[in-house]
């Protein structure tokens, strides 16, 4: 593994712009950042869904439940 330096990214602790550098851990599916001004140190997993949700793929089978009509009764205000 081979720590690189995101060009243009800016640190979250200390705001210095092309000081971050990372390196994949392709084992484990992280990647470490660090910062070479402050010491800022983080990880990056990767938590994709199996299959992103478009207008193509089927809904969930929750959405295909039926719209049912409903009654609104106003209050009976005679006395």
């Amino acid at each position: 593994m081979v720590k690189r330096f995101i060009s243009g990214a800016v640190c979250p602790k200390c705001g210095q712009q092309d000081a971050i550098r990372a390196e994949r851990d392709e084992d484990n599916n992280v990647m470490n950042r660090d910062c070479v001004e402050c010491g800022f140190e983080d990880a990056l997993y990767d938590t994709m869904p199996s299959e992103i949700q478009t207008r193509v793929t089927p809904a969930d089978p929750l959405d295909q439940i039926e719209a049912q009509p409903i009654k609104i009764q106003m209050p009976d205000t005679r006395h």
